[in-house]
């Protein structure tokens, strides 16, 4: 799995002098510490990368909590990084790869080919005997040049209201329910989408399942080879690692980067509460 790295493989890496550049994502929503966690311990040569800041944009309610940064914004950020053309990039965090998937997404589809995320994040490196070091890496400045994708290859909430494929919603099932919403303004889903939490496709140690395993998950709701598939989440953020799900098992997942999150924050849309009805679910033949 091309897109992912084990921590016995990214210290090869570093003993053979290959020189990633290694980024440390850590995030958590509602919280700001991740640069102080940072600060206190990170993989050796590690920068940090600023989710809220370099990782998203900000704007109206209506574009959501993570929209895309803009294109030349996300190039200052990598060259800040350190991040030199055609240099192999490893992405990491504390939470699951979850920010660390969407530095792997942003990534990718501004032209960055080698972008890797650390399997297992911080806790996988420990355990593995790797060392962490403390204080700030400022590294010099890099000459990586990122492509203009702009809108392409997202989707926006029109998009998603025309989409014809498979919808993936990868909330927790009690929210795409609408039984709960501890965020947003609105409880449900897009109408016509599925639910794949994002925990289908990890183990219980944050760690991606097996090819197979991930496979499946994504036949039991529809989402087969040769159907179209899109998907959101809360912020756009789990939706990132679903994108990066599919990639494991060669399926292409379109990101709606506003998600729920823009789509309850804008009148007028339409809002479908409960589980996919019987005659509709993919696990009923």
């Amino acid at each position: 799995m091309a897109d992912l790295i084990t921590a016995a493989e990214l210290r090869t890496l570093i003993e053979e002098g290959r020189d990633p550049r290694i980024l440390d994502v850590r995030y958590r929503l509602g919280f700001t510490d991740g640069r102080d966690k940072y600060l206190d311990g990170h993989l050796p040569g590690a920068v940090f990368a600023d989710l809220e800041e370099e990782l998203a944009a900000h704007g109206a309610p209506s574009d959501g909590r993570h929209p895309l940064p803009a294109d030349d914004d996300l190039e200052r950020a990598a060259r800040r990084w350190g991040i030199r053309r055609d240099q192999t990039v490893v992405v990491y965090d504390d939470a699951r790869s979850l920010p660390a998937s969407r530095a792997w997404w942003a990534l990718r589809r501004a032209g960055v080919a080698n972008v890797r995320v650390l399997d297992g994040g911080l806790a996988a490196w420990r355990d593995a005997g790797g060392a962490v070091e403390r204080g700030e890496v400022v590294p010099p400045p890099g000459d990586v040049v990122l492509t203009r994708p702009g809108s392409t290859g997202v989707l926006d909430a029109d998009a998603v209201a025309a989409w014809t494929g498979v919808l993936l919603d990868a909330r927790a099932p009690e929210r795409f329910r609408g039984e709960t919403e501890p965020i947003d303004p609105v409880a449900g889903h897009i109408p016509g989408a599925r639910n794949l939490p994002i925990g289908e496709v990890l183990t219980a140690d944050g760690r991606f399942r097996s090819p197979s395993e991930i496979e499946a998950a994504f036949e039991a709701v529809g989402a087969g080879e040769e159907v179209p598939i899109a998907a959101y989440c809360g912020s756009g953020v789990t939706a990132a690692q679903l994108a990066l799900a599919g990639a494991l098992i060669g399926r292409e997942v379109t990101v709606y980067p506003g998600s729920w999150s823009a789509w309850s924050n804008t009148p007028g849309l339409p809002v479908e509460t409960g589980a996919v009805p019987v005659e509709e679910d993919p696990l009923e033949d």
